[in-house]
């Protein structure tokens, strides 16, 4: 190995071995991980022979794995997950029991372990070698006669784990298989019996035996007792090594002993057709297996007695792979999360595949605080739990509530270096989906840090744009009436020229906004009222600070609308001027952009209740829950029928129209069918008398013309239709609707703005809701997510990669060898210093005095934001009269950091159809996080010392470097007692 990338490595193209282990497919891994941030740290160099040898086409000669598979370490080198393939496998040449030996020898390669010959290659055995050839010779003349091969073990073992497929497509394919055989013969010197012994020994772990569902490939007569005749492995060979020799004349095998004789005798036989055989002809199998049992006994090889009894016995396949108990994904978070995290890195399809590589990570999770805040979250879930940790109270759970309902989740990060560490991921969902990671929630007052976030940011911008600027200078700028935050700025610069952006910062937190619930809101596309947590909000005014640590719904809401304003203004400094005048072209554009959207938006509706409907079904879809009358019926026959004629019709209209109207004449038939034409109405005019939105009208009809029709070609036909849809809309008399509409539009393109900045600070999803509800929660967002923005204000506004990957070990101990490593990164500056540093102090003060006080002095320094989200599906009557409600879920969040290093989320969470029952706030993700305390400052050391690395700079257990793990007092977590620092 050499701390830099081999110029020399020679990887293999093909070979089902090196697929499975992943050598094939190193070079791809390695330019994949190089995308990703990572850097060969040391690879393999292999001697000038070896690379003569592999470049004249040989396989490459090195002492192979007869097991391999995926390693995840924890952040000290343990264990995390392991992997064997193949599962079980005989740990050397002594470990096989003899009568399996000799049986195997006799059949395949008799002369191997010939003591008297010990510089013997095994690659070749003449005699064989002549009769296979003398048998190809014959079948040239007689198709019938049987070509039994000429392979050795060895060359065996070179064909199914080398050779393209696994077999021998050619002649030249054969001599480079003998050729690869005899120089891995005589690496260790002329002496080949030790290595013929291991030949045997890797036949035995590793021949191919077909694949078995619910396992997949099966490998090794280990494995292969296991998955095709639900054997245990171990009593199997207790059983094998006592079975009598030929010596013990009056003793005989037991049942037991002759039934696993014989299956591992029909594995080593099956080898020659282990799909044919396993899968399809077992019979078969068990005859070519009786045979065999009769030569062996012949020859010696077994005694008669174990012949006898084996010939008894009928070869039965388990019903069934024997399933391991699955541990429970609560168990296995973190390890989950690990393995998706790699399979994307190396872009290894699935899990399976994943698992068979020769593959060790070394990974950033602390294996001992994981155990035990999987332990905490789990006992919280009982009332006895849940009590303990003081989660029944004001504000949390009620006496009745049962805490098992809850889901709750838990993620932990540490900042080292040049990367933000995953130490923790846990949860109580037993299933592979992530709360933390997967789930759209609204998780309420969290969106108040977006929104804080997004406001310190205008200021800082504002200041950019004006601090240089002469107080008379900034007196006569004109600033549109409704840009509050602009002109806040410019008064405070006039009155204050010489401020930095702290001190501008620190006083943005300082305006004021009234909380009083009494306006209704023009936003989203209507009015729209909002209600704070505490009555006694109603009458007060809060400063900013003040609203973000009480968590003041109104507060925000006033202080997005200032967003909103703003955005719309930078958009177009115009808007004010161009909205008044009422022919402005501006204006018009607006409508029409408004019409095609809104349009665009009904037939996306509409076209999905009616698209594969046949025109009887349209047609009651059309008139489902209206009285039909003759006028209403005619005008939607005769639209979305134009072409039908007057006999149809009327036949249409009898056979509909209400037991009332069955009077009607002939004549009264024709009058209606000629009034009604679709040339006589306007589309507005004809979705009036049906009583339905003229597009929905014009739809039905399209589609019962065109079936086939897609949505695309609906919208793109459909254009000349949305503008007489909303003609309407043009008209002067319509203008305070009109305004409405375009401020509708203006406030989308605004939070199209502001949805662009909160993405760019890690917001997961592509849109926001635009509405001021947004600021709120009604946008929903990700514990995870959050907790990475809280990192961010953490690191002082500078984005470094968050990970849980820290180093590659690929193929060790052989000539692929290759160890992978993060690169050294330069952070992304997100965050102007200031803004993080305020954001940090109001923060601070959420624990200090505000809704998460219930931390208040658990850590040395402590700083987060609460948030509840409650998810409500509300029914209305016509009119807007409300009829039933109820929750369909229900969230507490609390996103923080603890020192100055250690970040996360802690999320409560319940679903329908219990989340009804539960009244929990936040305040109960801060206690559940006040009793994971403990376990948290165990990993952060002691406050008042430096906290040394229990890792640092040292190998792991698999020789990779370990630069970042926790403390050594988390030691305790393990021991039972602190660990020397």
């Amino acid at each position: 190995m050499s701390a830099s990338p081999s110029g020399a490595i020679r990887f293999p193209s093909h070979g089902p071995y090196d697929m499975r282990l992943g050598y094939v497919e190193l070079p791809g891994f390695a330019h994949r991980l190089a995308s990703e941030g990572f850097r060969i740290a040391s690879q393999a160099r292999i001697s000038p022979e070896m690379a003569r040898l592999i470049d004249q086409g040989l396989f490459t000669p090195y002492r192979e794995k007869n097991q391999a598979g995926l390693r995840l370490l924890d952040c000290d080198g343990f264990d995390l997950y392991r992997q064997h393939f193949p599962h079980f496998a005989y740990a050397d040449f002594q470990a096989i029991p003899p009568v399996l030996v000799g049986s195997l020898l006799f059949i395949e390669d008799r002369d191997l372990l010939d003591a008297a010959h010990p510089m013997l290659n095994p690659a070749i055995d003449w005699r064989r070698f002549s009769h296979a050839v003398l048998d190809q010779g014959l079948h040239l003349f007689d198709r019938d006669h049987p070509t039994p091969g000429g392979s050795t073990l060895a060359t065996q073992i070179e064909k199914y784990r080398h050779s393209p497929g696994g077999r021998t497509v050619s002649r030249m394919e054969k001599l480079r298989q003998m050729a690869s055989a005899s120089v891995r013969a005589y690496l260790d010197g002329e002496n080949t019996l030790p290595y013929r012994r291991h030949i045997v020994l890797t036949y035995f772990d590793t021949v191919p035996l077909a694949a078995r569902a619910g396992h997949g490939a099966v490998e090794g007569i280990g494995d292969g007792l296991a998955l095709w005749y639900g054997e245990d492995f171990h009593r199997a060979n207790q059983l094998l090594r006592r079975v009598p020799g030929m010596s013990s004349a009056t003793q005989r095998p037991t049942v037991a002993q002759a039934r696993v004789y014989k299956e591992a005798l029909s594995l080593i036989i099956a080898q020659r057709g282990p799909s044919f055989y396993l899968q399809h002809n077992l019979s078969a199998l068990g005859e070519l297996t009786d045979q065999y049992l009769k030569r062996l006994a012949k020859a010696g090889v077994i005694a008669p007695q174990l012949r006898d009894a084996a010939l008894a016995v009928p070869l039965r396949l388990a019903p069934a792979v024997p399933r391991r108990p699955t541990p429970s994904y609560v168990t296995r978070k973190a390890v989950s999360d690990l393995r998706t995290r790699l399979s994307a890195l190396l872009g290894v399809d699935s899990l399976y595949d994943l698992d068979r590589l020769d593959l060790s990570a070394a990974s950033s999770i602390d294996r001992a605080a994981q155990k035990a805040i999987t332990a905490a979250l789990m006992r919280v879930r009982t009332p006895a739990g849940a009590r303990a940790a003081g989660m029944y109270g004001v504000q949390m759970l009620r006496s009745g509530d049962d805490p098992g309902r809850l889901r709750i989740s838990f993620m932990l990060y540490e900042h080292r270096g040049d990367t933000n560490w995953l130490r923790v991921q846990a949860d109580t969902v037993d299933e592979p989906f992530d709360l933390n990671r997967d789930a759209r929630l609204n998780l309420g007052s969290t969106a108040k840090l977006r929104t804080l976030t997004t406001y310190l940011e205008i200021v800082t911008a504002l200041h950019r744009r004006y601090a240089g600027l002469s107080p008379a200078a900034l007196r006569h700028l004109k600033l549109a009436p409704e840009d509050a935050l602009s002109r806040w700025a410019v008064d405070y610069l006039m009155h204050t020229p010489n401020a930095g952006l702290p001190q501008m910062l620190r006083a943005a937190m300082q305006r004021k906004y009234s909380a009083d619930p009494g306006e209704a809101f023009a936003t989203g596309g209507g009015l729209q009222r909002f209600h704070n947590f505490a009555k006694w909000e109603n009458s007060q005014r809060f400063t900013v600070q003040a609203a973000f640590q009480n968590s003041v719904n109104l507060v925000f809401v006033r202080l997005m609308r200032d967003i909103v304003r703003y955005e719309i203004l930078r958009i177009d400094p115009t808007v004010d001027q161009w909205l008044a005048a009422r022919q402005s072209p501006q204006r018009q554009a607006y409508l029409a952009r408004f019409a095609d959207m809104e349009g665009s938006e009904f037939l996306r509706r509409f076209y999905h209740a009616y698209h594969g409907k046949t025109p009887a079904q349209m047609l009651d879809l059309l008139l489902q829950n209206k009285w039909i009358t003759p006028v209403r019926l005619a005008t939607a026959l005769r639209t979305v029928e134009p072409s039908a004629s007057e006999a149809q019709f009327a036949r249409a209209m009898r056979r509909r129209l209400p037991a009332t109207y069955r009077g009607l004449s002939d004549r009264d038939l024709q009058t209606l069918y000629t009034k009604y034409g679709v040339d006589r109405f306007s589309l507005n005019d004809r979705g009036y008398l049906v009583g339905v939105h003229p597009l929905e009208l014009w739809l039905a009809a399209y589609l019962r013309a065109h079936p086939a029709a897609g949505l695309a070609q609906v919208l793109q036909v459909s254009h000349a239709q949305r503008e007489e849809a909303y003609a309407w809309l043009f008209r002067p008399r319509s203008r305070a609707g009109q305004t409405n509409r375009i401020r509708h539009l203006l406030e989308i393109a605004a939070f199209q703005r502001i949805d662009r900045d909160w993405r760019r600070l890690g917001y997961p999803f592509g849109t926001l809701t635009p509405s001021l509800a947004t600021a709120i929660g009604a946008s929903g967002d990700r514990p995870a997510a959050l907790a990475k923005l809280i990192g961010l204000i953490l690191d002082d506004g500078v984005q470094w990669p968050a990970g849980s990957v820290r180093a590659l070990n690929f193929a060790r101990g052989t000539p692929y060898e290759t160890d992978f490593a993060r690169r050294p990164t330069q952070g992304a500056r997100l965050l102007p210093a200031a803004v993080a540093d305020t954001l940090q102090r109001a923060l601070v003060r959420v624990v200090d005095s505000g809704t998460a006080d219930g931390l208040k002095g658990v850590f040395q320094a402590a700083g987060g934001k609460t948030g509840t989200g409650t998810q409500t599906f509300s029914v209305y009557a016509p009119g807007g009269r409300l009829i039933a409600t109820h929750d369909i879920n229900r969230s507490a969040t609390f996103v923080f950091f603890v020192g100055h290093r250690m970040f996360g989320s802690i999320t409560a969470y319940v679903h329908e159809p219990y989340a009804s029952r539960y009244t929990f706030t936040s305040a109960m993700a801060v206690q559940l996080l006040r009793a994971l305390a403990p376990i948290i400052k165990t990993m952060a050391g002691p406050p008042d010392a430096p906290t040394p690395l229990a890792c640092h700079g040292a190998e792991s257990a698999a020789g990779i470097k370990t630069d970042t793990c926790r403390p050594a007092q988390v030691r305790s977590l393990r021991s039972g007692h602190p660990a020397r620092p």
